[in-house]
């Protein structure tokens, strides 16, 4: 039970209850469909989901592995473990800042993003009830 000395909030009622219910089923019927996509192209959903941060980080068409971990919600030693296994399958490459050589960005080959953009398409299609990602008006 969380510690309510530090933050007091309203009880939830049955309603706030029912949207939560819906929040995670929805979200759930997503990660399943994603793993089952991910897995027919013969990648995992981590490395479909690195592939998607990659491309996908603001404003530029790379990222760094830290920028990474912290997307992934993982440790930096786990996130290069999944760069590295991704760059071995030929999705990824990555390169030295010109500027901070202590900086490492991390780029989709050719193969990634031919790999991203299919599943990506996929993806988009199962969103369903997440229509507000894509800023879709909802009813």
């Amino acid at each position: 039970m969380p510690n309510d000395t530090n933050k007091k909030s309203a009880m939830p009622e049955k309603h706030d209850l029912e949207a939560m219910s819906i929040f995670r089923y929805e979200l759930r019927k997503f990660l399943r469909v994603s793993e089952e996509i991910s897995n027919a192209a013969g990648i995992t959903t981590l490395q479909y989901q690195l592939l998607l941060h990659v491309r996908g980080f603001p404003g530029r068409k790379w990222a760094t592995v830290g920028e990474l971990a912290e997307r992934l919600q993982a440790a930096a030693n786990g996130t290069a473990a999944l760069v590295s296994r991704c760059e071995v399958a030929g999705l990824v490459t990555r390169k030295t800042d010109k500027i901070d050589r202590r900086q490492v960005q991390v780029h989709l080959t050719a193969k990634g993003e031919r790999c991203l953009l299919a599943l990506a398409a996929e993806h988009k299609a199962h969103y369903g009830s997440f229509g507000w990602v894509f800023g879709e008006k909802t009813n």
